[in-house]
């Protein structure tokens, strides 16, 4: 396919899978149960962390997630005391362990009491067409905090060569407009020119497949070289092309 024809398959198959439809098979439901800003990014962040895997066992973990805040995730970030945290130490998904739970909910705390709650966290140090600098950073804030070494693999960082997928995954969610019903479009002060791919193995080898990507690594490599090639199709939203790399792999096992 030339430029115009490959544009016109993939904004044909956003469209197709840019509706509300695709929530009900994705983590993304979890912060669509809240309204409140703060229990939308949170459960947002959350979800997006424990994003890998099997999306069924992904889905039922986030919803114990909320049932274990008390279906108030912020309430709880800024409120909970000592005792409050012992019945989270039972909590799993693969890795990520009821240790790692806690310390994110301190790591939370952390970042509303003393930076002005997340967006003003991405915000500090974006760039015009990139996040990648200030997850490193956000990164960096949320374990200002006394942490277990551990837990720092929970949060992948762009700058030593990570795809960093599920958090660009949580960034595409916050940042991109509501117009769809399905990103929450939250976050007024970053736009979605400034967002990446949430790159995994289907968005990756779909991209192979249609020449959008030769880098064979899914790393922050690809990621760069999959930014320019979706910029060059959309610079004002390349990320809505997540929806047709990522139906096609799953959905269509193109």
């Amino acid at each position: 396919m030339n430029k115009k024809d490959l544009k016109n398959f993939l904004d044909n198959k956003v469209e197709q899978y840019n509706k509300p439809d695709f929530i009900t098979s994705d983590p993304i439901q979890i912060p669509h149960l809240f309204t409140k800003k703060e229990d939308i990014e949170i459960s947002g962040f959350l979800s997006a962390t424990i994003s890998w895997g099997n999306r069924k066992s992904i889905i039922t973990n986030c919803h114990k997630m909320m049932d274990l805040l008390d279906q108030s995730p912020f309430d709880f970030v800024m409120n909970h005391q000592e005792s409050d945290l012992e019945k989270l130490e039972a909590f799993v998904h693969r890795t990520f362990n009821g240790l790692d739970f806690i310390t994110f909910i301190k790591g939370l705390q952390h970042i509303y009491n003393n930076h002005d709650g997340l967006e003003a966290v991405f915000n500090k140090h974006a760039q015009n067409d990139s996040l990648q600098q200030s997850i490193h950073y956000f990164k960096q804030t949320f374990f200002e905090i006394e942490h277990l070494q551990r837990t720092q693999k929970h949060i992948s960082d762009p700058l030593k060569n990570s795809a960093a997928k599920r958090i660009n995954m949580f960034l595409r969610w916050m940042i991109r407009p509501n117009n769809t019903n399905v990103d929450l479009g939250i976050w007024t002060t970053l736009n979605p020119a400034q967002l990446s791919c949430p790159l995994d193995v289907h968005s990756g080898n779909v991209a192979r497949k249609l020449g959008l990507l030769k880098r064979k690594q899914n790393d922050g490599k690809a990621l760069a070289e999959l930014d320019t090639a979706l910029r060059a199709l959309d610079s004002n939203d390349p990320v809505k092309y997540d929806f047709a790399l990522f139906g096609l792999g799953v959905f269509e096992k193109f």
